[in-house]
């Protein structure tokens, strides 16, 4: 018998901004990807620049085909994706969506059914669009709720019978590091007090909540989940301030859960606010919409895990994550600085299903690294072994929270075809299981190419996950 549950859901994650290209076709207007072109931490340019590569991504809007089918010969079960909320409402304000682009993803979401794979879809992954931005301050004013409201509510009536699963927010919790690309707020960092900065939290919480109340409404087989980047903690020492120190860093990640899945600010939080002056500022009916439209199951990206200090000033600093950290030393990297640690992804599972008791789906998890092509007997390839290696050690991890009785909707790996990087807008920091050639300057011919993983994951698949045992 499989470890891994009947029906468990394989497959693979994506999202508009990184790889569907067509930035300014069929009546899409701009979002704040596309004034990013070094990534989501660098400068913000007036207008989109030849040198963004998130313009044009891995034309996925043109050969969305091409690559469900492939994914289907992978045998996906489902399939990540967001919307792009400036395709459906180019400014973000209108009163009117643009039908052009719901077509559009009423094709993809054709094709998804024609090979049976169950669409997972994101309501806003890091795609707030640019007026919105520019124009309101993104979510630190409150006016984005109904913004966002009109928006859900298009595409849950358009898709209700075709998207079973949703997810509202891509890594929420990421607006306290990113308020620009998470959340779409236009003043800079450094000038951004922490009173406004929660103040918009709130604004999503809200906005998440509104959004599961009204799919629950239009359809109630539909399934909300939060997404949450996940990044467990360890003490550098046993001193109890390196324990008080990992507690009060988790604690900034199970805030945006807590609030998602027991629908209230949790205690530690309001002592927070109280020492730093910051008061949330409740509009009527935000208390009762938070306390009873929680979520259905809660999804969350995993990517590496860090060490905490009391004094971290005494250690060096980790690299390659949005949310600071110390390094560990018991831990190798990445090319890119991010840790590798498959038990820390069974540390997550069974933490967040010990606290909330609610199903969990790892919606994000992978390696990326520089990849080569080379011929192969089929043709070109990639021969990554360290790609394979990396996912099965974490998938044995999520097999071993299955037998600790934690319960897992399914897994799907970041990237699964070749896209450009969020943080970095690199073509060069591949995560997928299929190579696409297109490079750092913008050239390649976008072709499509299997890597070894592309079969290793299939038969993954094909054995639920017992191919993954036999590697042990």
């Amino acid at each position: 018998m499989t470890v891994f549950p009947k029906g468990f859901l394989w497959g693979g994650a994506t999202a508009a901004n990184q790889f569907e290209g067509a930035y300014n076709e069929d009546g899409k207007g701009l979002s704040v990807q596309d004034v990013t072109p070094q990534g989501g931490f660098g400068p913000i340019t007036e207008e989109p620049t030849e040198d963004n590569l998130k313009l044009k991504g891995i034309d996925f809007y043109h050969r969305y085909k091409e690559d469900i089918a492939l994914f289907a010969e992978m045998g996906f079960k489902v399939f990540r994706l967001s919307i792009a909320w400036s395709r459906i409402f180019p400014k973000g304000d209108e009163l009117e969506p643009n039908e052009a682009g719901l077509a559009f993803y009423d094709r993809v979401f054709d094709e998804l059914e024609k090979y049976g794979i169950e669409p997972l879809v994101t309501l806003s992954h890091y795609e707030t669009p640019l007026h919105l931005a520019r124009e309101y301050n993104g979510w630190a004013n409150r006016d984005l709720i109904s913004f966002y409201e009109r928006y859900v509510r298009t595409v849950f009536e358009r898709y209700q019978h075709r998207v079973k699963y949703w997810l509202t927010f891509n890594e929420v919790n990421s607006v306290l590091h990113a308020p620009f690309m998470s959340g779409g707020i236009v003043t800079p960092p450094e000038e951004l007090s922490q009173q406004d900065l929660y103040q918009a939290v709130h604004h999503e919480l809200v906005a998440s909540a509104l959004a599961t109340k009204i799919a629950h409404e239009i359809n109630p087989e539909m399934k909300v989940g939060c997404m949450v980047l996940a990044m467990p903690a360890y003490p550098m020492t046993s001193h109890p301030l390196d324990q008080l120190a990992v507690r009060q860093f988790e604690n900034q990640n199970y805030l945006f859960s807590d609030i998602h899945v027991r629908g209230k600010y949790p205690n530690y939080i309001k002592r927070y606010f109280k020492e730093n002056n910051i008061e949330i500022q409740f509009a009527d009916g935000d208390e009762e919409l938070l306390l009873n439209h929680t979520v259905d199951f809660i999804s969350f990206s995993y990517y590496m895990s860090v060490a905490q200090a009391h004094n971290p000033e005494a250690y060096t600093s980790g690299k390659g994550n949005i949310m600071g950290g110390i390094t560990n030393p018991y831990l190798e990297a990445s090319e890119w600085g991010w840790q590798i640690d498959p038990v820390g992804l069974r540390l997550v599972l069974n933490d967040f299903y010990d606290r909330y008791q609610l199903p969990l789906f790892i919606v994000e998890n992978g390696l990326g690294a520089k990849d080569e092509l080379v011929e192969g007997p089929n043709g070109p390839t990639v021969e990554d072994d360290y790609r394979i290696d990396y996912l099965q050690k974490h998938l044995v991890q999520v097999g071993e929270a299955v037998k600790d009785g934690v319960e897992v909707m399914g897994y799907t790996t970041w990237g699964c075809i070749d896209l450009v990087s969020a943080s970095t807008a690199e073509m060069s920091k591949r995560y997928g299981f299929i190579y696409v050639d297109r490079h750092d300057d913008g050239t390649g011919t976008l072709a499509r190419y299997k890597k070894k993983s592309f079969d290793w994951y299939k038969e993954v698949i094909a054995t639920n996950g017992e191919k993954l045992f036999e590697e042990q």
